[in-house]
């Protein structure tokens, strides 16, 4: 079947800036520095001020950020980190590798993020810190959160991959800038895109930062000189250009996605088959993705396929369930949350180049399905 609404729409958005950015790219491509370079450190610097931390330190992928940042915060073997089931992998696979162990908490029925009345039994004394992942483009409830991590001493890493500009409103700060340190990815689906993969790691700590530098590089201070076993895990040339070039039109584009939000609001609340996301009162969202739920997804994504409409489903398999973490010895039922849900999101196309007309159109397509009238 043809696509006529994709879930994405990177041709449109990388399209418009080309004009814009291909002067300063043929520069790049004929000084033929391609590895870090003075486009990574201005990126660098303007993230830092965009997410208002003293520091930001660009790295290849948004794994790598967590990774860095659990090493760089000195998690080891034998502690324990807590986050969420309902996520992707790579927040789990970062502390994995960092040679802790994964425990999990159940998310909010509503929220899709840590529940954290749930938190607190599961802290043991071998719980080192806590990476709430700000899902969907909405934050976590970081208030109640950073009180129980400062009770017990612990790391507040945030997964801020899918949060570029989230706000939680009771601080005024921006998803990333609360704990200790805040990771993201440049993925190019991502409200801030690149051209391949790319993240960062946020932070307002000197020594935190100067350890994930030298991390990224191979433990280097300089060129053959290496004070620890390091990564390679550095940021090309030319993504730092190219998402310098972006980060200016982000507020810009996370209004677009919030007005196209509310009007997919707007023309399915009244559905019952559906349950519509909501920003909790405590978070300016981004609506990186639009996620409905609903019992009958699977012939609902079948149905809109037909018509042209892409959709995209998140996650269909909780981590605790997946055959590669099956060592954790999770079954199921544990966290009966994240597996209703797994079985009931459906996220809808919505991105800042999608017109009004076009979200009428796709809510009348549901509302076909569902057999209700608009």
């Amino acid at each position: 079947m043809e696509i006529k609404v994709p879930l994405f729409n990177l041709q449109k958005e990388n399209h418009k800036i080309w004009e814009e950015i291909k002067d300063p790219l043929a520069t790049l491509f004929k000084e033929s520095k391609f590895i870090l370079g003075e486009e990574v450190k201005k990126f660098e610097e303007e993230f830092a001020a965009y997410c208002g931390t003293k520091y930001a330190v660009a790295v290849n992928s948004g794994t790598s950020a967590l990774l860095l940042s659990l090493l760089a915060s000195g998690v080891r073997k034998g502690e324990e980190v807590i986050t969420v089931p309902f996520t992707f992998i790579a927040t789990v696979e970062a502390i994995i590798f960092a040679g802790a162990r994964p425990v999990f908490v159940d998310i909010h029925p509503q929220t899709l993020t840590l529940d954290v009345e749930k938190l607190e039994k599961a802290i043991t004394s071998k719980t080192r810190a806590i990476i709430p992942v700000h899902l969907f483009g909405e934050v976590c409830h970081m208030e109640p959160l950073m009180e129980i991590a400062r009770r017990y001493n612990l790391l507040v890493i945030e997964d801020a991959c899918q949060a570029h500009g989230a706000e939680y409103l009771p601080w005024n700060k921006k998803a990333g800038s609360m704990g200790e340190c805040g990771c993201f990815s440049f993925y190019p689906t991502k409200n801030l895109g690149g051209w391949g993969e790319g993240g960062m790691v946020v932070t307002d700590n000197p020594e935190l930062a100067r350890r994930i530098k030298m991390l990224r590089d191979h433990g280097s201070v300089r060129k053959y000189l290496h004070q620890m076993v390091g990564l390679n895990c550095r940021m090309e040339s030319f993504q730092g250009l190219i998402l310098r070039h972006k980060l200016k039109s982000l507020e810009e584009r996370n209004s677009k996605r919030r007005e196209l939000a509310f009007l997919y609001h707007n023309l399915l609340k009244d559905l019952k088959e559906i349950v519509i996301p909501r920003s909790p009162p405590y978070s300016k969202g981004v609506f990186h993705l639009y996620v409905i739920r609903t019992s009958q997804r699977e012939e609902l994504k079948r149905y809109l396929e037909r018509q042209g409409i892409q959709t995209g489903i998140y996650y269909p398999l909780p981590l605790h369930l997946q055959e590669s973490l099956k060592f954790l010895k999770y079954r199921k039922g544990d966290f009966p949350v994240s597996e209703k849900l797994s079985q009931e999101v459906l996220a809808l196309p919505l991105y800042p180049e999608l017109d009004k007309e076009t979200v009428i159109w796709i809510t009348t397509q549901i509302r076909k399905f569902f057999k209700s009238p608009t």
